[in-house]
């Protein structure tokens, strides 16, 4: 299949593009699209056999749920039932944005789009080419990330390139994704409220909307359920083909284990500052140690980086701050390693 690559710098001035990628989505294609948190892999989201295309594509296991994506909050309540005013608050703050809602789904949503589950996972992107192809193609877009399942996620039109080139009809390009880490998740479809994956709206954020929330065990230990409710609980995510170890302790400690024990084919993502420490033939920086958005934006784009390299190992560092998007950035390392973590 030739895959058409589809350069999007202007709404108005490419707009027959943006035309063209939602012609594809409503014809039942899998349209490669930006967001602001990564890019993902768009396909109508009320035709069950594009869907299905979805997680064939990927290799996603089917009890992965996907997120539809709308283009905005009145179109909340066209797929979902006993949406509680919480959801309503928390669309007006932050919608667009990178913040996804679990909330009952109408039977208009596809079981396929649901991994089987009574409920469907939504948000409203913000990304004007995201949002201008939904509006154009009139329907929901289920867009999980546009990668090989369980790879790191694409922050960049190269990486979708790179994974799914040729196995799908169109890659839009809209540049570099400024989060770069995947929409946080919470489940409103029970109480108490509960999110499930962490990402750049943090807890601290929505408690100042809604009040107290809780954070599912699963955020930063192995899954313990055996059908996941969102997208990123059970299974191994934003891994390279590498085996990631997380090292974590302070600079000095860190890279003396590392240059004990890292071997000759061993890499290193490692915090700014800290390149000269490490005795490793290829090191890549991604962040200040306190600076969480920095790292966000740059960790998927980082292992892929170092994984060209065909390294055995990247021992990585992780961030000490579990608030705030640093929550998110220990979430997706943890989950990239299997939970594989020395202590130095």
């Amino acid at each position: 299949m030739k895959t058409e690559l589809l350069l999007v710098k202007d709404i108005k001035k490419d707009a027959e593009k943006l035309a063209r990628a939602a012609e594809l989505i409503k014809g039942g294609q899998l349209v490669a699209l930006p967001t602001e948190t990564v890019y993902g892999l768009g396909a109508n989201a009320l035709d069950e056999a594009a869907v299905k295309r979805i997680y064939q594509v990927k290799g996603r296991p089917l009890d992965n749920p996907l997120i539809i994506h709308i283009a905005d909050a009145m179109q909340l309540r066209e797929y979902c039932r006993d949406v509680p005013p919480e959801a309503d608050w928390l669309a007006e703050r932050f919608w667009p944005g990178p913040l996804t809602m679990i909330l009952r789904k109408k039977s208009i949503i596809p079981d396929f789009v649901s991994a089987g589950l009574d409920t469907v996972a939504v948000r409203c992107p913000d990304h004007p080419v995201a949002l201008e192809i939904i509006r154009l193609a009139g329907v929901p877009i289920a867009a999980p990330s546009a990668n090989i399942s369980g790879s790191p996620s694409p922050t960049e039109a190269g990486h979708v390139v790179s994974d799914l080139g040729g196995k799908i009809r169109a890659i839009v390009d809209g540049g570099r994704c400024r989060v770069g880490l995947e929409s946080t998740i919470i489940d409103l479809s029970v109480k108490p409220f509960a999110i499930l994956r962490p990402g750049g709206i943090t807890p601290e954020q929505i408690e100042k909307v809604i009040g107290p929330v809780i954070l599912d065990s699963v955020l930063l230990s192995a899954f313990k359920e055996d059908k996941p409710r969102a997208p990123g609980m059970k299974y191994r995510h934003y891994a390279p083909r590498a085996q990631v170890v997380i090292l974590r302790g302070n600079t000095v400690d860190a890279a003396r284990y590392f240059n004990e024990n890292g071997g000759e084919n061993a890499a290193v993502l490692c915090f700014d500052g800290e390149e000269k420490f490490f005795d490793a033939g290829r090191i890549l920086a991604y962040g200040k140690e306190g600076d969480s958005a920095a790292q966000a934006r740059n960790l998927f784009s980082g292992l892929r980086e170092l994984d060209r390299g065909r390294p055995a190992v990247i021992y990585a560092r992780m961030p000490k701050e579990t608030k705030g998007v640093g929550l998110a950035v220990a979430n997706r390392l943890l989950k990239a390693a299997g939970f594989n973590v020395i202590e130095v």
